[in-house]
Parts: structure tokens; C-alpha cells; sequence
């Protein structure tokens, strides 16, 4: 059961299974800097066992994927993640779930940007320092003239960010497994227990960001064909470009506890040029996960709004660009501020999803298997897991 679009802009000409994976690959916390940033910081305690902690992390996140595409079977709106809710719990639940993902999304966007400017850019190309001020508001102005643009536009960023990202990931993979010698430990369990299950369902929460192109599931051709399929195939590529790149860093621990691990690889295996066009393509790699979030908030605020498309974005740019100078009076203190709130609210939106699966089974009659009742409990423990982890420290998207 597609959900009508109301606004004409989203109606227009479909969009089609590569338009649609583009944007699925730039939502898994970005396929690069998953690979070369993030993941190998969360693995460092466990890093004996990297590579089956990559795995292990890919299989624990099967969970919420397969509820999501069960939910999109039926339910493809531009709604996303609001529309599934609507139809297992109504219009009152799901508003609330849309209230609190849209605060996580916005609060994403802002501190995010200076993440991007303030740490990240400098630690990879150390003269960025001097233009940070600069950065932090080109980088909102150019995700808002993309997404004011229009959809095309949009697209066409996000496919090339996809393309680019794979591409670099696809070569830092190269480059580590020709000089790092992959140990057997390293697909084994020699890590200690509990440091490996820390490692495994810490690393597993940087996938939470793969909802966003459902909120282009009313506007895809054959969506329930075009989501399963572009969600499954671009979750599988960035798992796999992720492990190929942690894996062999069990033999190279020192190289886990580097600031950006990725970019110490291809500064001590690989070229200058190598090295900064990777370090480029990691801050790209996370604007590309802002330009997903930003598609999917513009098209969630019309959906329960009936707002049209065009005007929301334009909207949203506007306070971004607003919101920047505003944070350059204490870059890293709001920025801190903001990231416990926005992850705590993105794990609570993200249960109420999961934890209303079984209403929504009831209503379409669906005859809950004991796997999907284990299923359920397991994507509800996910995001269980996630807000106990950023309360406690910082749990990733």
C-alpha cells in the first residue's frame, strides 16, 4: 500500500534503482568514513578480532533492516519512517516519533558542520585550520543551494558522493590488504569476550542512518522491489568495503589509535595525493550522510504537513545558514551540547519504530512467526543498546 504523494513536486518522474541505491550508499554512515574514521576507533579494544567484529557488527544489524523492509512491503511515503508508525500505532504516535527524529536530524545537521570544519578537515589537511570560520558556513550555504535546487540536483550529488566514496574505499581497501598482512586472529576470537561484544554492537549503530532513503519510498519506481533491493545492496557494499579496510589493522593495532586511522594508512602505504584526496573524500563521505539527512527532513515536514517540497528546504537551509554563526562563539562546547541530545533522540524515534512492529502486523493481519517476534525483540534491543550508549558515552549514526 503506497501512501498518495499530496505534493505535485514529489510526483513527478519516478525515481529509478540507481538514483534510489546512490542515496541508500551516502546514508550507511557513509561508506568511507565508516571504513576509514569511525569503525576503527570503536574496534581499537578488540582489535585482535577486527575483522569478525566488522562481520559481527554487519549481522547484528540485520535486525532493524529487516523490520524496515517488512514495514516498506506495504507502507512507501515520504513520510519514511512516520508512515510506518502511522499505520501500526496513529497519526498521534507517530506525529511524536516524527517530532523527536526531527529534533535528533536538525541538532545532526548543526553540530555535525562543525565537526566536519573543526576536526575532522584539519586533522587530515593541517592548512584547513586557517579557513575553519570559512567552512562552517560554505558548508551549510552548499547543502542548501543543492537541496533548494531540487530533487535532481540532489541526486545527482548523492550519486556522485556514492561513486566517489566507493571508489576511495575500494582503493584504502587495496592499499591495506597489499602491506598489512591479514592475521587468521583477525577473523577469529582472540579479543577478550566482552570487549568484543562492546566492540561489535558499538560498531553495528553506525548503520542507523541506512532509514533515510525511505523517505524516498513514494516517489521510487516499483518502490517495494527498488527499496529492498537498493537498501540490501548498498548495506552489503559498505559492509564489505568496512571489513576489508579494519581487518588487516588487527596486525597494525598502532594504526587503530591513530586520529583518522584510513588516512595514517595511506600517508605511511601510499602516495601524498593519495592521502589527502582520501582525507577530502572522508569529510565529503560525512556531508554526504548531511545531504541524505537533509533530503529525508524536507520530505518528513511535508508529509505531516502537507507543506510543499520546495519551500521546507528552503526553510531548513535558511535556519542552518542562520544557526552557523551562532556557533562559532563556542564551536566544540555547543557541538558537545548538541550530540548527546540528537543521538539520544535518534535511538528513541528508531524503538518506537521497532516497538510498534507487532500493531502493525495485527492490523495487516501477518501471522508473527517466532522469527519475527525475535527479530523485533532484537531491533528493540538495538535501540535499547544505542540510548544506553550515548547516555553513558556517545553512541554513533
Amino acid at each position: 500500500m503506497a501512501t498518495p504523494i499530496a505534493d505535485r513536486s514529489l510526483a513527478g518522474r519516478p525515481i529509478g534503482f540507481w538514483a534510489f541505491t546512490g542515496v541508500a550508499v551516502i546514508s550507511f554512515g557513509g561508506p568511507l568514513a565508516l571504513a576509514a574514521l569511525i569503525a576503527p576507533g570503536l574496534v581499537e579494544d578488540a582489535s585482535e578480532s577486527a575483522g569478525l567484529v566488522m562481520i559481527a557488527a554487519a549481522v547484528v544489524f540485520l535486525a532493524p533492516l529487516a523490520i524496515w523492509l517488512r514495514y516498506s512491503r506495504e507502507i512507501n511515503s515520504a513520510g519514511g519512517l512516520y508512515g510506518f508508525v502511522e499505520a501500526a500505532a496513529g497519526r498521534q504516535v507517530a506525529l511524536a516519533q516524527a517530532a523527536i527524529w526531527i529534533l535528533s536530524y536538525v541538532l545532526y545537521l548543526v553540530y555535525t558542520t562543525i565537526q566536519i570544519a573543526f576536526d575532522l578537515l584539519p586533522a587530515v589537511l593541517p592548512g584547513a585550520r586557517q579557513y575553519q570560520t570559512l567552512l562552517a558556513i560554505l558548508i551549510p550555504v552548499t547543502l542548501a543551494a543543492i537541496m533548494i535546487a531540487g530533487r535532481g540536483a540532489a541526486l545527482v550529488a548523492a550519486g556522485v558522493l556514492a561513486v566517489g566514496q566507493l571508489a576511495l574505499a575500494g582503493a584504502l581497501d587495496g592499499v591495506t590488504l597489499a602491506h598489512i598482512s591479514t592475521p587468521a586472529s583477525s577473523f577469529g576470537t582472540s579479543a577478550a569476550s566482552g570487549s568484543f561484544a562492546t566492540a561489535s554492537m558499538k560498531t553495528s549503530l553506525l548503520y542507523v542512518c541506512g532509514s533515510l532513503p525511505l523517505f524516498l519510498g513514494g516517489e521510487v519506481r516499483r518502490p517495494v522491489q527498488t527499496i529492498r533491493r537498493g537498501l540490501l545492496g548498498a548495506y552489503a557494499a559498505t559492509a564489505l568495503v568496512a571489513v576489508l579496510a579494519v581487518a588487516p589493522l588487527a596486525a597494525a593495532p598502532g594504526l587503530l589509535r591513530t586520529e583518522v586511522p584510513g588516512f595514517s594508512v595511506a600517508q605511511q602505504f601510499a602516495s601524498p595525493w593519495f592521502a589527502n584526496a582520501l582525507g577530502i573524500g572522508i569529510a565529503a563521505s560525512v556531508g554526504g550522510v548531511m545531504l541524505a539527512e537533509y533530503i529525508a527532513l524536507g520530505r518528513l515536514v511535508h508529509a505531516i504537513s502537507s507543506w510543499r517540497v520546495r519551500p521546507v528546504n528552503i526553510g531548513i537551509g535558511l535556519l542552518l545558514i542562520a544557526v552557523a554563526p551562532l556557533m562559532l562563539i563556542d564551536p566544540h562546547g555547543i557541538s558537545e551540547a548538541f550530540e548527546k541530545p540528537s543521538l539520544g533522540a535518534l535511538w528513541i524515534s528508531q524503538l518506537i519504530v521497532f516497538a510498534v512492529f507487532p500493531l502493525y502486523a495485527r492490523k495487516q493481519r501477518m501471522r508473527m512467526q517466532p522469527l519475527w517476534w525475535l527479530l523485533c525483540l532484537a531491533a528493540s534491543a538495538f535501540a535499547v543498546y544505542g540510548f544506553w550508549t550515548t547516555v553513558v558515552h556517545h553512541g554513533g549514526s
